[in-house]
């Protein structure tokens, strides 16, 4: 394919004479190359395409192809290993996926916990959720490759993530200064900048769902709580407090992105202060911190930078319409604010910036497995599973096709092709040694 796409294209006269009669007259229409392009175009879609189709390699692409239509996982397929993580309905473990070696993070549901909750339709989104951010090729995002499920539990197959979060790294490390949190900002805003161009609000965005690769680069993780804002704007008041958008808590209110820019303003002020802005001495009573995110001015320490102190006050805004991110051009608008002056944004989404903090290689950078704690199955003792509750997950299991692409190329590709080509070149002698004989 490479010596086809190389090769010189000889244009027609037509196409040269219809060029050269406008650069004679120095006039460049937008349609001066357009006969260019449309001999190319039929060149690709003709000869060149007609000999792809005729080659080894479509035939190869035929035959990972039906590979890839014909996974059906189930936990047989994976080797299982501690558990790194728990949530409301179960639990995520490190894994390896047996064909191709691959390590992954498997989040597990426990359908009878599911039920017993109504959760549902909160199962159901996060996987339609994860299937919206999940292609793209988004390195600030813990995406999904696989979903499927047992008789007992939903599997999510993720990105393994095994440097911590950042609530863990902070109580670590303690607070970072303004350089250290500028390269976490802006990590994780091209993260949200990747959810919204898909009409996906986060909602939960904190410290402990932020989670660091073994490099200490930063992945947005669990969006149990994201939703679709594409054709119907939220409502719902969900989210952790501290961090909620005044929108988000005025009932019946309806938001879209707004609510994470609020919310990166309180994350970007704990990283800084150790605490939420309106989470004052301390306090754990979930009204009083609401009524000060709907009441309070933050005042900001004078220890702060005018940059930043700028950017947490337009992050911090009540009024939506006055908000930073919510001015009409989003993500744009805070990339382009003072505080991240000097930003080369093309190499933050290349991860050239050195992450201030690099996770102990060895170690687990998570809680004990026994401090994680196991769910107490007496909870879920009496609840049986109908077939109308497996109905409910019929068409739960998917293959993110470009991720699975990618973790074949990057594993097993080129030693499969290679044992297929001997293979096929054996078959070809035999058939070639009985047809003499």
């Amino acid at each position: 394919m490479k010596e086809l796409l190389s090769c010189s294209h000889p244009f027609s006269k037509r196409a040269v004479d219809h060029v050269q009669s406008h650069l004679a007259k120095k006039q460049v229409p937008p349609s001066l190359f357009q006969p260019y392009i449309e001999e190319i175009c039929d060149s690709l879609r003709g000869k060149i395409f007609q000999k792809f189709i005729e080659s080894d390699k479509f035939t190869r692409f035929c035959q990972w192809k039906n590979v890839e239509l014909n996974i059906h996982l189930t936990m047989n397929d994976f080797s299982v290993h501690r558990i790194i993580g728990r949530g409301g309905f179960g639990e995520v473990y490190g894994c390896r996926k047996a064909d191709t070696g691959k390590m992954y993070a498997m989040k597990c549901l426990d359908k009878k916990r599911i039920k017993m909750k109504q959760g549902e339709t909160l199962a159901l989104n996060e996987r339609i959720m994860l299937s919206l951010v999940s292609t793209g090729d988004c390195p600030f995002i813990v995406c999904m490759t696989y979903a499927f499920h047992t008789p007992d539990k939903l599997c999510f197959i993720l990105d393994l993530m095994n440097g911590g979060d950042l609530h863990y790294h902070l109580s670590q490390h303690g607070v970072f200064s303004e350089k250290e949190m500028r390269f976490y900002a802006a990590e994780i805003i091209l993260g949200l900048e990747h959810m919204h161009n898909r009409f996906v609000v986060y909602r939960d965005l904190k410290p402990a769902n932020i989670l660091l690769d073994e490099h200490g680069h930063v992945r947005i993780s669990d969006l149990g709580l994201a939703c679709d804002f594409s054709k119907k704007k939220p409502h719902a008041s969900v989210g952790t407090h501290g961090y909620m958008a005044p929108e988000v808590l005025q009932k019946g209110t309806a938001y879209d992105s707004s609510a994470d820019w609020f919310s990166l303003g309180c994350m970007l002020f704990k990283l800084l202060r150790g605490h939420s802005p309106f989470r004052q001495h301390k306090t754990k009573d979930k009204h009083e911190i609401d009524r000060m995110t709907l009441t309070m001015n933050v005042e900001l320490p004078d220890s702060f930078s005018p940059e930043l102190k700028s950017l947490l006050e337009g992050l911090l805004q009540r009024d939506v319409g006055k908000r930073l991110g919510c001015l009409g051009r989003g993500a744009i608008e805070v990339k382009e604010h003072p505080f991240f002056k000097g930003i080369d944004w093309q190499q933050v989404y290349l991860q050239k910036y050195q992450p201030p903090l690099i996770p102990p290689r060895g170690e687990v950078n998570a809680a004990d497995a026994f401090d994680i704690g196991s769910f107490d199955e007496e909870d879920t003792k009496g609840i049986k599973l109908l077939d109308s509750d497996q109905e409910l997950y019929r068409n739960f299991p998917l293959v993110i096709s470009e991720r699975w692409q990618q973790e074949v190329a990057e594993t097993v590709y080129d030693a499969v092709n290679t044992d297929t080509d001997k293979n096929e070149a054996k078959k070809r002698a035999k058939n070639k040694t009985l047809g003499h004989e």
